[in-house]
């Protein structure tokens, strides 16, 4: 690494994945910051750096300071090898920069403590999140794993048959195919349906996952205190799947608009994106963590999406647009044989895509401290002069045909009266139209000026 680039990551300053020591830092101090990052998404350790004012301190004798480095390294349990520890001079300064890959298969400690990386500092794995990692970190993830008690009656013959039939080359016992997909494993008291089998076709999955649900609230108003509408999708993934979506578009706002003549409707957010942001969150959410459901909130200008469990293998905030990993690979296979994810490993690509494509927002994400939680950006958020002026960007706001035709008539006119605006709707009585402008204005949308014969719009 040269000067510049770790001068950079000094005025970076600490983070989840960028830790600074001391000098003269103890063994203890150097391991349980090499183990915070393995068991995060990795990261680097400067040494040599004073932590709180982030000022070059310099380390006498780089050698020994390597050599310390890496025998707290193999101290950890288990060991962890380091492919790279640095010695870089800056500012006549001589830094140790201690590289920690992403992706470990491990789950570390140092001396029976399990620590992770939580903004700038490391902090103990509680009960929940270490049982967690240690599924994601083993060769089988929770999802293949057998509750005790759960046996093949407790799948839906008529789930399992519907989905045999969707194959290109369906199987003749369709639990062949559900074998080779990881819903059922060979147990010594015969086949058993894993968690992904019962999340999947379970006849009533929440019996053995009552955490595998979703929480649906909508807030009409923007207020922090208000009580709002609340829902529960219970059943199997496809089924709360349908149930969200079904939720969310009916507190969408609805537009209308004009296309070839004929009357469209338009909703507030695509529904494409609506569908792959509920998707991917029962997707990829961690179904290990009791007592923490995945909760969707529909609010006047945006939706949150929050999904249990951190995010998982190399994948972090930085990088979830370039990495692939998936926590579930049988329970996301599975979904897009059932027609319902069909972008496997390229879900937040399409959602970016798809709210561009819709002249919104890009939506943003970020991990808090039990999961990870989605934002999509609506309409209603954004500035009128970050609006297109075409019909179906205007139509997003809720605003029916001839609304968005006022609007395109102010874009290009600047002004229009009352008198302007009959003549562009000649079957429409005058009483509805003053209804439409009155709209406009308390939306803020256009700006009443002058009073009687002499009154105009403008665009606010």
């Amino acid at each position: 690494m040269a000067e510049e680039q770790l001068l950079g990551l000094l005025r970076e300053g600490e983070s989840a994945s960028l830790a600074f020591l001391p000098a003269h830092s103890r063994a203890q101090a150097v391991g349980e910051t090499l183990v915070a990052l393995a068991n995060t998404h990795g990261g680097r350790l400067l040494l040599g750096v004073r932590t709180r004012q982030a000022r070059l301190e310099g380390i006498l004798s780089p050698e020994e300071a390597r050599a310390a480095v890496v025998e707290s390294a193999q101290a950890c349990t288990p060991p962890l090898d380091l492919p790279t520890v640095e010695v870089i001079k800056v500012q006549g300064a001589a830094i140790l920069l201690v590289t920690v890959p992403a992706g470990l298969p491990h789950v570390y400690h140092w001396q029976g403590r399990y620590l992770h990386r939580v903004k700038d500092r490391n902090v103990p794995l509680n009960e929940t999140e270490l049982r967690s990692l240690l599924l994601e970190r083993a060769e089988e993830g929770f999802e293949s794993l057998v509750p005790a008690g759960a046996s093949p009656d407790d799948l839906d013959a008529a789930q399992v048959s519907a989905y045999a039939a969707r194959l290109p080359a369906p199987p003749a016992d369709p639990r062949e195919r559900l074998l080779q997909r990881g819903c059922l494993a060979s147990t010594p008291a015969g086949l058993r349906p894993t968690h992904a089998g019962l999340l999947l076709f379970g006849r009533n999955p929440q019996r053995y996952l009552p955490q595998a649900r979703i929480l649906l609230f909508h807030y009409p108003r923007p207020v922090a205190d208000q009580a709002p509408l609340q829902q529960e999708a219970r059943g199997t993934l496809p089924e709360q799947i349908r149930q969200a979506e079904t939720f969310l578009q009916a507190h969408m706002h609805r537009g209308r608009m004009w296309a070839d003549a004929e009357r469209v409707e338009v909703t507030e957010y695509p529904l494409e994106a609506v569908r792959e942001a509920i998707v991917n969150a029962v997707a990829h959410r961690d179904y290990s963590i009791r007592g923490d459901e995945s909760r969707i909130s529909i609010f006047p200008d945006h939706i949150e999406v929050y999904s249990p469990g951190r995010l998982p293998g190399p994948i972090t905030v930085d990088n979830l647009l370039e990495e692939r990993f998936s926590r579930n690979p049988a329970i996301a296979q599975l979904l897009a044989d059932l027609g319902l994810m069909g972008h496997t490993g390229y879900g937040m690509d399409h959602l970016l895509a798809l709210m561009q494509e819709s002249h919104l927002p890009p939506p943003t994400y970020q991990e808090v401290r039990t999961g990870f939680l989605l934002t999509l950006h609506g309409p209603k958020g954004m500035p009128l002069g970050d609006i297109p002026a075409d019909p179906q960007s205007l139509a997003r706001l809720g605003l029916n045909e001839r609304q968005v035709q006022v609007l395109l008539t102010l874009n290009e006119k600047g002004r229009i009266t009352s008198r302007e605006y009959q003549d562009l709707c000649p079957q429409v009585s005058g009483e509805t139209l003053r209804r439409d402008l009155a709209d406009l204005v308390s939306r803020g949308l256009i700006l009443k000026v002058g009073e009687s014969r002499a009154t105009y719009y403008i665009l606010r």
